[in-house]
């Protein structure tokens, strides 16, 4: 048995096929671990939802910022965006089987044999793993309840984007799915930026990347994430692994092995275009 964890796959279904055969994934006794955005801009989000759902337990994935927006496009509180594909998904007779088994996908997921964490964006500069655990489960209990509809409504934002204990309400639910999909550069007091989307080799004035902010203690699991596709899979700090290689934009799509480290690389079409 091999744990196998790739990057946003944006409905790139047939590289994520094409890749798994590659790395010789096999569904019947390994795993897959998946970052999130599992739809939006590739051609396949319908298919590529029906063949993660299908694999069971064999699979985990993370809530993206595109799931969470598809989700809340498919309850009326958004409008579909252009460069979106999700007209085949929406006319789907198992639509609504689909979105509910997407609904209840976690913020961040944990291995419960091996130390291997992962989420979509990342994990605040401002949090322990106690206090990431704890709101990762507060939104997912949100989500997974009759609130869910109400939430997926108010949690578009950019405020706060700084972390206080003392957030009540909608705000803090808004900071921490922000965190968990959205997030990349910060200052160096922790506070969030949304407008940043470029390399960390240039960053903006007084803005880092937010992997470099947020201390790690000794015996934290290896974190994997996808999202910021301008890494290109580089992450300088030891057992955090960037791993959206930009598939749905013509870069490449990306898969490491758990057990080995090893990494598995395919080239992609170009999809999408523009921000």
């Amino acid at each position: 048995m091999a744990i196998y964890c790739v990057g946003d796959v944006q409905g790139c279904l047939d590289e994520l096929l094409a890749l798994l055969a590659l790395a010789r994934f096999d569904e019947r006794r390994d795993e897959l671990w998946l970052t999130g955005d599992l739809v939006a801009r590739g051609p396949k989000s319908l298919e590529t939802l029906r063949f993660v759902k299908g694999l069971g337990t064999q699979a985990t994935t993370v809530l993206g910022n595109h799931d969470l927006h598809l989700l809340a496009t498919a309850a009326g509180h958004a409008q579909p965006k252009k460069k979106d594909r999700l007209d085949a998904l929406f006319a789907a007779p198992d639509r609504d089987d689909l979105l509910g088994w997407l609904r209840h996908r976690p913020l961040l997921a944990e291995h419960p044999k091996v130390p291997l964490m992962m989420c979509h964006a990342g994990l605040s500069p401002q949090w322990d793993m106690h206090r990431a655990r704890e709101a990762a489960r507060e939104v997912e209990a949100l989500l997974q309840s009759d609130h869910a509809d109400w939430l997926l409504c108010h949690m578009y934002g950019n405020e706060p984007a700084h972390w206080d204990d003392r957030l009540a309400g909608l705000p803090r639910w808004r900071y921490i799915i922000n965190c968990f999909t959205r997030m990349r550069f910060c200052y160096p007091d922790g506070r969030l930026d949304y407008r940043a989307k470029g390399s960390p080799t240039q960053p903006p004035p007084g803005l880092r990347p937010w992997f470099e902010l947020r201390p790690r203690t000794e015996g934290e699991p290896t974190l994997l994430f996808g999202h910021w596709a301008a890494l290109m899979g580089h992450c300088q700090v030891p057992e955090i692994y960037a791993l959206d290689t930009g598939c749905v934009w013509g870069n490449r799509l990306t898969l490491l092995r758990y057990e080995d480290r090893a990494l598995f690389s395919l080239g992609c079409p170009a999809y999408a275009s523009g921000d």
